[in-house]
């Protein structure tokens, strides 16, 4: 894994081109190779095949700090852990796609989920698929099919070479813009059943990380983003505090008592809660480790504390805005970039309302009440 040197170095790198990669609306493949430098994208792969397979909390971490400079950057290095999905493939997939080495870029565009045809080597696959983040420096693309009476109704994931796919970029947003969340369209490839899997399907690979919940760490990855985001708005509203005094004349931000005890509560409501998301992290990885399968319970908080620190942190940037009088009206202006990018972890299908309906079911002894909860 990277040094500390070599982080700070991609970062400030960051710092000086996350306009280009927000204008293009992308993260360019020369900067996905700076983040495989990192050890990003074999932070999920097995240790058998060469990678170097990272706690959740140390790579929720790296993420985090990614996503405080800028958040599209932060959310498309968080699928380096969807290589968590991947070791459901046989185990001979598994050694063609990591036979070129264990940096391995993959991003998905799972729904609508298609139905696909069977055929005597695997499935036909046709159609348009949405949110394939990061899919422009992608090694390997996914798309989602329907389940069928071999996955028990879960969905089923196909693999891709990125020649196979056409890219239409079909992405117009106001948060998270550089992400490259393009369309994926694919005509008439028959996959072959061994490249593909059950998305959440019990993994092939025997190594801790993959006993860690599959689903709930695909809702830390992106929470954490919001997280750092937030953390970056905090910070801004912080150093803003001591220079902005406005068009009135009115006393500097932080000379107002409304805005100091307004940036207090943001500190305190976004330390907590990313505190309690972390321990959690800590606690169940510290069970698996111990041979032990996770609990539904722990899911279940792993789950509700993801979702709370998204919402946390998209509150946070949205009270600072208010707070901070005129100035964020302005186009271009770092808090008006931030509450756009805040916005989007918050609305993810793994990370809203819904989550915190079937986390309390599970925590009152009832079954979850939406699919793909676990």
């Amino acid at each position: 894994m990277a040094h500390t040197n070599e982080f700070a170095g991609v970062l400030a790198e960051l710092a000086e081109r996350r306009l280009e990669f927000r204008e293009q609306r992308y993260v360019p493949k020369d900067f996905i190779a700076r983040l495989k430098q990192l050890g990003l994208y074999r932070a999920a792969t097995p240790a058998k095949f060469g990678g170097e397979p990272l706690p959740p909390a140390e790579f929720l971490d790296r993420v985090e700090r990614i996503s405080a400079v800028d958040g599209s950057t932060g959310w498309v290095a968080s699928f380096g852990s969807s290589l968590v999905y991947l070791a459901a493939l046989p185990l001979e997939t598994q050694a063609e796609l990591y036979r070129d080495g264990p940096d391995l870029v993959f991003a998905g565009g799972l729904f609508p989920m298609q139905a696909a045809a069977p055929t005597e080597r695997g499935y036909l696959v046709d159609g348009r698929w949405k949110f394939a983040s990061g899919c422009m420096g992608a090694d390997v693309l996914g798309v989602g099919l329907a389940g069928d009476s071999g996955t028990g109704g879960k969905p089923r994931t196909a693999l891709l070479r990125p020649e196979q796919c056409e890219i239409v970029q079909d992405w117009d947003v106001v948060g998270m813009r550089g992400t490259g969340s393009f369309d994926l369209v694919v005509r008439g490839v028959e996959v072959p059943r061994e490249w593909t899997f059950i998305r959440g399907g019990e993994p092939t690979v025997d190594e801790p990380l993959y006993r860690y919940p599959a689903l709930a760490y695909a809702s830390q990855v992106l929470s954490v983003v919001g997280a750092g985001v937030a953390g970056a708005a905090l910070g801004y509203a912080k150093e803003a505090g001591g220079g902005y005094t406005g068009v009135t004349g009115a006393p500097k931000l932080a000379e107002r008592p409304y805005y100091r005890g307004e940036v207090a509560r943001a500190e305190a409501e976004l330390s907590s809660a990313r505190a309690w998301f972390y321990d959690l992290s800590d606690e169940v990885w510290q069970h698996v480790l111990a041979g032990r399968p996770a609990t539904d319970e722990q899911n279940a908080r792993l789950r509700l504390a993801s979702a709370h620190l998204a919402k946390v942190s998209s509150d946070v940037v949205a009270r600072l805005v208010e707070i901070s009088g005129t100035a964020p009206i302005h186009i271009g202006h770092p808090l008006q970039d931030l509450l756009g990018d805040a916005l989007v972890p918050k609305q993810h299908a793994f990370l809203g309302p819904s989550v915190f309906d079937a986390a309390g079911a599970v925590l009152m002894g009832l079954p979850p009440t939406t699919p793909g909860f676990r």
